[in-house]
């Protein structure tokens, strides 16, 4: 039987409790430490783990500005500056692709929050000691004269990917006097006269120990990392997503959430889920490897399943719009398993970090009919596919994958832009399946984080912040607005608590 311990009897032990390790914790954290508040961030992960999901990330960030010259006072200089194009993205236009690849269903005042306060948050955090800067090699093609442009609206990522992004944050908590204890399996909330009161944290022998403060925020991601919870809400087959980010988003404080209180946000039936290694050793929580086992090259050539047949548009919006989606539509293959297809020619344009992984799934051959026999797909199956494919690209329009080009196939699928034919060898076959990022029903909050009941009222001492919060995606996302989300809604959550 567990024994229960309080620190300090009922005195604080901090003026807030952050739970969670990720992107959006540690800016909350940040957040209220910059207020003069003591802070003790809970990580449930051993410190040799740290970092939640934002970890496993690129560190892409999606905000609105003017353009190059708009960022310059924040970015890390680079040479290339001076031959980047960096179009203008608006408020409006980032509320805009909300709103599209949610299909509306987004919250619409989270998201006006979003859309006009990630650019100064990342300001802020740069201020503190975040650094960021253009991602060349993810978010722009360099074209026959030397220049590049970027495309997509999402253009800055953080110095170092996720990993560097973290370390960045763990310097400022350090900075700031924040505590951090890593190891730290919170389970529940302590719940008085209506109130959230604190936490309680189980230790490896069984024994409880409540942790007390003013205000606790809740920053421990959503439950992708739960097989159970996964099929429950998500459906049958999700059990067997591969795990991109970490191990330790389990849903636990959704859980402790809900039980004290709090109103469901969000939809609970979709998630973040992409085109992952399907069959390297270690394809799940691999921190080495990170997100370069994701495979986003996929609108320059096809997807096939094992039976050879092409399945979705793999040219229907650029990838940011596009990714985040498809992780279920492979989950639904046959033995949920697909290949991304390319010739000679598109080799050298896919993205190096991805597709030249140490260990990475692919197969090659000089024609289709011995590529085919090497995933095991029918050779006749897949020749006519491609044969069909090529014969029905419109051609009067030029490839170029910097722009939407409308250079369609075709066929059935129909393949929106990026019509390129695969006649020339070798051809190339990525073997890729589901990976879920995380889930996007969690709890429900006002704008500034604070968690809300059924009837709609604060849940006092209690915000949520991050992968937690409900509301602001489903089905799908624009690449790069769940870190956003991360700063936006942490710093306001910190800010109050």
């Amino acid at each position: 039987m567990s024994s229960t311990v309080n620190e300090a009897g009922n005195e604080h032990v901090a003026d807030v409790i952050v739970v969670g390790g990720g992107n959006a914790a540690f800016t909350a954290a940040h957040a209220a430490a910059v207020r003069g508040r003591k802070v003790l961030l809970l990580e449930k992960a051993p410190q040799e783990l740290f970092g939640g999901n934002s970890y496993y990330t690129a560190g892409a960030t999606r905000i609105a500005h003017n353009g190059i010259d708009d960022l310059r006072d924040f970015i890390e200089y680079d040479d290339r500056h001076a031959v980047s194009e960096v179009p203008p993205y608006s408020a409006a236009e980032y509320a805009a692709d909300l709103v599209k690849v949610t299909e509306g269903r987004n919250d619409p005042e989270l998201t006006e929050v979003l859309v006009n306060e990630a650019a100064p948050g990342l300001r802020w955090l740069q201020g503190l000691g975040l650094k960021y800067r253009l991602m060349y090699e993810r978010q722009a093609y360099e074209r026959e004269d030397g220049s590049y442009l970027f495309w997509g609206g999402l253009h800055v990522g953080n110095v170092g990917g996720g990993e560097g992004l973290m370390a960045d944050h763990v310097a400022v908590a350090e900075k700031l006097g924040t505590e951090v204890r890593y190891g730290q399996d919170v389970f529940d909330l302590i719940l008085e006269g209506g109130a959230v009161k604190g936490v309680k944290v189980r230790a490896e022998d069984g024994s409880v120990q409540e942790l007390r403060a003013e205000s606790v925020v809740l920053g421990a991601g959503g439950f992708e990392s739960n097989p159970e919870m996964r099929r429950k809400h998500l459906g049958e087959g999700w059990e067997n997503a591969k795990i991109r980010g970490t191990a330790f988003n389990n849903g636990d404080m959704i859980t402790a959430g809900l039980a004290a209180g709090a109103a469901k946000g969000g939809d609970w039936g979709t998630c973040h889920s992409v085109q992952w290694d399907a069959f390297t050793a270690k394809n799940e929580s691999n921190r080495e490897l990170t997100n370069r086992l994701t495979r986003q090259s996929y609108p320059l050539g096809i997807i096939v399943n094992n039976r050879g047949e092409r399945f979705l548009d793999e040219g229907e919006d650029f990838r940011n719009y596009t990714y985040a989606k498809y992780g279920k539509v492979i989950l639904q293959q046959p033995d949920s398993i697909a290949y991304q297809i390319f010739d000679a020619t598109l080799r050298p344009m896919l993205r190096t970090e991805e597709y030249d992984m140490p260990g990475i799934s692919v197969e090659s051959a000089d024609t289709v009919e011995e590529l085919a026999a090497k995933i095991g797909v029918d050779p006749a199956a897949l020749a006519k596919t491609i044969t069909d494919y090529n014969e029905s690209i419109d051609t009067s329009k030029p490839f170029d994958p910097n722009v939407k080009d409308g250079r369609a196939a075709n066929t059935v699928p129909r393949k929106s832009n990026w019509g390129h034919p695969l006649v020339t060898g070798p051809y190339y076959a990525y073997g890729v399946t589901c990976g879920i990022t995380f889930t996007f029903g969690g709890l429900k909050s006002d704008t500034h984080g604070r968690v809300l009941d059924e009837a709609g009222e604060h849940l006092p001492g209690l915000y949520v912040c991050g992968e937690m919060l409900g509301g602001l995606f489903s089905a799908n996302y624009p690449g790069g607005s769940g870190l956003a989300a991360g700063v936006v809604f942490g710093r306001r959550a910190g800010t109050l608590a």
